[in-house]
């Protein structure tokens, strides 16, 4: 997933090699400029789609795959748009 600098959209950058097991890096995404839902939700529309890791169903944050499969957390806590 590579940010985007014109705009706060991620491009996926998919490729042709499908995922084959786990990330060695895992990403955490925190909104700056709206709440966890309506991040959510603009994530969904772009091409995530909720991913099941063994949640309960209780946490305070959401699992979500890009369109290759690779897994990712959107957490509840909005951060600064500042650097």
């Amino acid at each position: 997933m590579t940010p985007s600098r014109a705009s706060s959209a991620p491009s996926w950058g998919c490729g042709d090699t499908p995922k084959s097991g786990k990330l060695p890096l895992h990403i955490d995404v925190n909104p700056t400029d709206r709440d966890q839902a309506a991040e959510l939700e603009r994530l969904l529309e772009i091409g995530a789609r909720p991913a099941d890791v063994g949640q309960t169903g209780e946490e305070s944050w959401h699992v979500l795959a890009d369109p290759e499969g690779n897994e990712f957390c959107l957490l509840r806590r909005q951060l600064s748009g500042r650097p």
